[in-house]
Order: structure tokens, then C-alpha cells, then sequence
């Protein structure tokens, strides 16, 4: 292009392919700063996420107590998941099962016995 400004004395030719690097450099720093704020501000990637975390643990009868899901770089995500079962596994089981349906870079499951619920006489 500034060849063509050069030999048809386009003096306009210049700025504007300023004006256009500037705007592709202004969409490239906007998705990083998307991107890079969502980790920083550990945002919940997808509440969909979220859900089928706790269907998942749910399934076999036990209980979610709490669940933090959050984004530790590009595709990376954690979890912390505490729940609540009368009849508690280890957490390697509950961390085999979530890893089958939801791959996370670092899980912690916290595992909290609770008396079975009686059925009324």
C-alpha cells in the first residue's frame, strides 16, 4: 500500500493503514483483557458447569453442600466441592466420577457424614 501512495501520490494511504492497524490491534488487546480479567476475577466459566457438577454428584443420593467453581487459565478450570452423604465414600471415588464427566485441572472434594433421615412411625 504505500507503494500505491508512493506512484499515485495517495497520501492517505499511510494514515489509514494506521487507523487499520491500530483497530486490529485494539481488537486483539480487547479479547486479552476479556480473557485475562475473567481468570483474574475468577469468574464462574459456565453455570451449566456448575450443574451438571452437582446432577453428577446428586445421582447417587448425596448431597452438595457447597460448590466453588472457578477458571485458573484458558480451558483450565477448579473446583471445591463439600458434600453431604449418609453413606460417604472416599473422596478419590467422588473425584473418579466428576473427572468421567467434567474434566478440571484441581478438584478438592470435602466429604461430610450425616445420619440417614427415618422415615416416621
Amino acid at each position: 500500500m504505500m507503494l500505491a501512495g508512493r506512484f499515485y501520490g495517495w497520501l492517505w494511504v499511510d494514515p489509514l493503514m494506521g487507523i487499520v492497524g491500530g483497530l486490529v490491534i485494539a481488537r486483539w488487546s480487547w479479547s486479552l483483557m476479556r480473557g485475562a480479567g475473567a481468570v483474574l476475577l475468577e469468574t464462574v466459566p459456565d453455570p451449566a458447569v456448575a450443574a451438571r457438577i452437582k446432577e453428577t454428584i446428586e445421582a447417587d443420593g448425596d448431597r452438595v453442600a457447597d460448590l466453588h467453581l472457578w477458571r485458573v487459565g484458558p480451558d483450565h478450570m477448579a473446583a471445591i466441592v463439600s458434600l453431604v452423604s449418609d453413606r460417604p465414600r472416599d473422596p478419590a471415588h467422588y473425584k473418579a466420577v466428576l473427572n468421567d464427566v467434567i474434566p478440571l485441572s484441581h478438584l478438592t472434594v470435602e466429604v461430610h457424614r450425616c445420619a440417614p433421615l427415618r422415615e416416621a412411625a
